[in-house]
């Protein structure tokens, strides 16, 4: 069985095939998107990269590890230990059947620095990637989706829990009854994709084994363009429902008191929510889009034995979000009356004074099994993460509804978790429907609104394009800290020197005097250089132009090995003393600092 690599990496490997101790962790993605997580454990490697460039490193050696890893330091040609030669005068390093005769053809001097440090921070001098790691309605059932569901006051944790991995800096949670991804940025992705795995493995108890097939790997533009469609309703169910940009909102909303959320997913998420906007407001996506609430009560309506709600009982349990949308479409179809179970009557009586046209009972929770007796239709949508309904409570429900007459009972469970157990559907006269039965509804009009969704796909690509720029624009961000943190260190020793000179006949008025000259002269020296390595990625151009700016100032200044200006004001800084805590603030979450990383990784 071949497994093919994210878009990004086309290598493809047989997995039948021995790889001589290696280990690859492969996970398939969503049709059309990317391809498998993979990752070699071990010296033995290959990759292919963008651009075609085959790394193989088969056999030991420690150039075999460096080969065969992602690392920009290394020739993208380089064949180390491997079982052929390119023909070069410098020798081959590692055993391996390719000892022989086998030539490294070109290697950068700066490939042999990366041998001695650690194999664990071989990555970091690359940009860090964002991922997207998940599963959805297209590409797991909701057998497996329920256990992977992470409530939304869980959101903190799992993001805490993730930045706590070496490799991540910054992530997001996503989870919805259609979907659960995972979003990270990672200091290196093949790395953060494994942790990811491992986090949702362990949360879940689904062994990696059974996750794999089911979960898709974006990457950077991939991943980015991913979120954009998400949020403009085009990777959903029911195509162009508003729904999931109120719940791309909460994800923004929730993050910004987490610290994990740092500076990059924060812009990501911010110019999705600008996206899914915009294409909901510039084109005809959402003109009479269905939610996942009106294609439930389309399909209850397809299922009852009329085709109709007239004379049918309705029972409700919960009161939220998807329930006011349940409510407000069974009034569309002409039901007029429906009991709503909820745990307190407050929501209910809002739902009351906000469609005062309808007739709703309120009943507690511990009505249940005697309102779902007299129902045809129960609709569930609760955030229970335990079945509300299970084959032996069916079993006690009277077999005839109210009027003597037999007739199905209908199940239509919304909620991820579900409510309702799939085996209740073996029960005689229980028909049970979950959210993966909607596509019956939602398949009639999936051709117009595909055609619907070509209208977007401009509007997304220049948000994508806009986003790419600012996330380019902060590769600018150290530099600028450390050419002023290397003025300033030429600043700070050259006025001591000077004030040395001076003696202690100036009073402080002057040293202050003196202090501010220096301060304001290296200020202005600086503020040419500061302008045009500043940019806010709105114009792609602009920000190419930047990023040439930046690196001639890194040549011409030496900047590569000058302390930033923040490491200046820490060396500055008073000390403490004694054992008890240290003073120094916690970062920003707007920085975007990892959490939980040693200083060394």
């Amino acid at each position: 069985m071949a497994i093919a690599s994210s878009s990004r990496f086309a290598s493809t490997v047989g997995m039948g095939t021995e790889l001589s101790g290696a280990e690859l962790v492969g996970t398939r993605s969503a049709p059309g998107k990317g391809g498998w997580i993979g990752e070699w454990r071990g010296a033995p490697a290959q990759q292919q990269s963008a651009d075609g460039c085959a790394r193989r490193a088969i056999g030991g050696g420690v150039a075999g590890a460096v080969a065969g890893r992602r690392c920009h330091c290394v020739c993208a040609r380089a064949q180390a230990a491997g079982n052929g030669g390119m023909g070069s005068s410098l020798p081959a390093v590692g055993g391996g059947n390719g000892a022989i005769g086998t030539r490294l053809r070109t290697i950068n001097p700066a490939a042999l620095d990366e041998l001695h440090r650690p194999i664990s921070n071989r990555y970091t001098s690359e940009k860090s990637s964002i991922l997207v790691i998940g599963l959805s309605v297209h590409t797991a059932p909701v057998e497996l989706r329920e256990k992977l569901a992470v409530p939304e006051a869980e959101w903190p944790r799992a993001i805490s829990e993730l930045c706590a991995f070496p490799h991540i800096e910054e992530s997001a949670v996503l989870s919805t009854c259609n979907r659960m991804e995972i979003y990270v940025v990672a200091l290196s992705w093949h790395r953060g994709v494994r942790e990811v795995t491992e986090w949702m493995s362990k949360t879940s108890g689904i062994p990696i084994e059974e996750l794999r097939p089911h979960l898709f790997l974006l990457r950077d533009r991939d991943a980015t363009q991913h979120l954009f469609r998400v949020s403009a309703g085009l990777d959903s169910l029911v195509l162009g429902e508003g729904q999931i940009l109120a719940q791309v909102k909460q994800v923004y909303k929730v993050g910004q008191g987490a610290i994990g959320f740092g500076r990059n997913l924060n812009g990501l998420f911010k110019q999705a929510i600008t996206a899914g906007k915009r294409v909901r407001c510039e084109t005809s996506i959402s003109a009479g889009a269905v939610s996942v609430s009106s294609a439930a009560v389309e399909l209850a309506a397809l299922k009852l034995t009329s085709g109709n709600f007239d004379g049918a009982k309705v029972a409700i349990v919960g009161a939220g979000k998807m329930s006011k949308l349940l409510v407000k479409h069974l009034l569309s179809k002409g039901c007029m009356e429906m009991v709503i179970l909820n745990r307190s009557e407050e929501r209910v009586q809002g739902l009351k004074e906000e469609f005062p046209d309808a007739t709703i009972h309120y009943e507690p929770l511990t009505e249940l099994m005697r309102c779902a007796g007299e129902a045809n239709v129960v609709f569930t949508s609760t955030s229970s993460e335990t079945p509300l309904f299970t084959k032996q409570d069916v079993l006690q429900l009277p077999r005839f509804l109210a009027g003597g007459q037999p007739e199905f009972r209908h199940f239509i469970d919304i909620s991820v978790p579900r409510n309702v157990s799939a085996c209740v559907a073996e029960v005689e006269g229980s028909h049970v429907y979950n959210v993966d039965d909607l596509q019956e509804v939602v398949a009639a009009n999936k051709e117009e609104r595909r055609r619907k969704a070509m209208e977007a796909q401009t509007l997304l690509e220049e948000e994508l394009q806009s986003f790419e720029a600012w996330r380019d624009s902060l590769e600018t961000v150290p530099t600028i800290k450390r050419l002023r943190g290397k003025a300033e260190s030429i600043r700070v020793a050259e006025l001591e020197k000077a004030l040395g000179r001076m003696g202690d006949e100036l009073t402080k008025k002057q040293r202050k005097c003196i202090e501010e000259l220096s301060r304001g002269i290296v200020n202005k020296l600086l503020h040419g250089p500061m302008q045009h390595l500043r940019s806010d990625g709105s114009d792609a151009r602009t920000v190419g132009e930047t990023l040439v700016n930046m690196y001639a100032l890194e040549r011409m200044f030496d900047l590569s090995s000058s302390p930033n200006i923040s490491e200046i004001r820490d060396l500055a800084a008073p000390k403490t003393t004694g054992s008890g805590p240290s003073t120094t603030s916690n970062p920003s979450p707007s920085e975007g600092v990892k959490v939980g990383v040693s200083a060394s990784t």
